[in-house]
């Protein structure tokens, strides 16, 4: 969130080691000014009570109407349920907010719904105000054999009610390799519009909503309208099958969490990237898991998939700029860049096809699963056109590399 000046990036953190080790999880809290130079504070929420003793886990920060911030967030009780906790800053004037006290009667949602699975039920989202004036958050459930987004509504952010019908619900029964929705976000976009919008203010004309979830290994989200008349978010487009429904990032990013940045007029998201290294590797280094660069993001025009880019204050990372133009390259050819550095180097790079004739045709049945046709489809398989692209990370002998490739199909449309 974005308050008095400073941004503050909360995250899930162990002070203890660089494991996940239950009942250690904290909020770690990280500020800054320009969303690229981060100094670490101590810890906010650290699992001391009966409602968070198994760990403080995720959940969302939402500016009330008087400017003062709050923090929902998921605590794992000692009879191993997930109830949801409340904390508020000890001073609001201190534009770090490094303290933060947790209110007398955490937790303030309980599992207390009929069919819910007591263990599946957690991550508030960041609060909105309806037209009647009254807070709303989502909580992501698991209910009988639905997965959920309960809605509950309150008139002061402390005592929260649960509406008798979820925002959005599917049915798990018919789902292959979809499970309970992690980590929600909901917010508001306009096509086209890459300004940000504030889910309290007043719907604009033309308004569509994002629903995100975590589910399996990624972050998929759906486009549709909030109808505020039946409380309930509607998608443009029902598709069963989730494998299908559009991701934020097709690599390695989980547990994304958008907000408002009121200093800019934007929305920007970011999500946590685990790493690929072993448990004692982490233990070594003193670290396990990093987070993203955040990004802008906004719905392209035609309404039907959202965009995103590094924020601009990641410009002020750039030195040292290498250029090549026009350069020709045919079947086979590699030009070396040399005099950057190899580990951190931001890539502008345009391709122009000489002719798409020789695409070879797409097969719809590669969106169930994206990866396993890229790794089939790798950069040594030559294809109509492609692959082409980077080749980064390489040794002198091209023993050890990595390829960032690309690949042209004909789709029947």
């Amino acid at each position: 969130m974005y308050y008095k000046g400073i941004y503050h990036n909360f995250y899930q953190y162990n002070p203890h080691c660089a494991l996940w080790c239950w009942g250690d999880i904290t909020w770690g809290h990280s500020v800054s000014t320009d969303l690229v130079n981060w100094i670490q504070l101590e810890p906010v929420i650290e699992p001391d009570n009966p409602s968070d003793i198994d760990g403080c886990w995720t959940g969302s920060a939402t500016i009330l109407s008087g400017g003062q911030p709050v923090i929902l967030y998921t605590g794992g009780s000692r009879d191993k349920c997930q109830v949801q906790n409340l904390v508020h800053p000890k001073n609001p004037s201190d534009p770090y907010l490094r303290e933060w006290t947790k209110t007398g009667n955490n937790p303030v949602i309980q599992p207390v719904v009929p069919g819910l699975n007591r263990s599946q039920f957690r991550d508030p989202t960041t609060g909105w105000i309806g037209p009647d004036g009254l807070w709303r958050i989502a909580v992501g459930a698991e209910l009988k054999s639905y997965t959920a987004a309960l809605l509950y509504k309150s008139e002061d952010f402390l005592s929260w009610t649960r509406v008798d019908h979820p925002l959005y619900s599917q049915n798990l029964s018919n789902i292959v390799e979809c499970n309970m929705w992690e980590c929600l976000d909901f917010f508001a976009v306009l096509p086209g519009n890459n300004t940000g919008l504030d889910m309290s203010a007043a719907i604009l004309r033309g308004t569509k909503h994002a629903l995100k979830m975590s589910v399996g290994y990624f972050d998929k989200y759906l486009i549709g309208v909030y109808d505020l008349k039946r409380d309930a978010f509607v998608p443009d487009t029902i598709v069963d099958d989730c494998r299908l429904w559009l991701k934020i990032d097709y690599g390695n990013f989980y547990a994304s969490k958008s907000f408002f940045d009121s200093k800019k007029g934007r929305r920007i998201i970011w999500g946590w990237s685990k790493e690929a290294d072993c448990r004692s590797d982490d233990v070594a280094k003193g670290w396990a898991g990093i987070h993203t660069i955040p990004r802008t993001i906004w719905l392209d025009s035609n309404g039907k998939q959202l965009l995103q880019w590094p924020v601009d204050e990641i410009e002020s990372l750039r030195t040292n700029e290498i250029n090549h133009q026009g350069l020709e390259l045919n079947k086979g050819d590699m030009f070396e860049i040399n005099g950057v550095d190899t580990f951190q180097a931001d890539v502008e790079i345009y391709f122009e096809l000489t002719s798409i004739n020789a695409a070879e045709p797409f097969d719809p049945s590669w969106l169930l699963d994206p990866e396993k046709h890229c790794c089939e489809a790798g950069a040594s398989v030559h294809g109509g056109i492609g692959p082409f692209g980077l080749v980064i990370l390489a040794s002198n002998n091209m023993d050890e590399h990595t390829v960032v490739h690309f690949r042209v199909y004909k789709s029947q449309q």
